[in-house]
């Protein structure tokens, strides 16, 4: 088995849980929108080399006039 052939699943990063996303050593997601099935969770990621942040984005704030 070579580097290629192994993956790893992508894990929630709010309820811990198994998504239906496998990772490989090289795939690299960006601001990717993951949506988890067991909590129904959706959250902004970028993954690199199975390392995942988690992107928070700040609030939109309403505009006064």
């Amino acid at each position: 088995m070579n580097d290629m052939d192994s993956f790893e699943w992508l894990l929630c990063p709010v309820c811990n849980s198994k998504t239906r996303i496998k990772l490989r050593l090289d795939t690299e997601l960006k601001n990717f929108p993951l949506f988890c099935p067991k909590c129904k969770q959706e959250t902004l990621i970028s993954v690199e080399k199975f390392k995942i942040l988690v992107i928070t984005e700040p609030d939109a704030q309403t505009q006064s006039r």
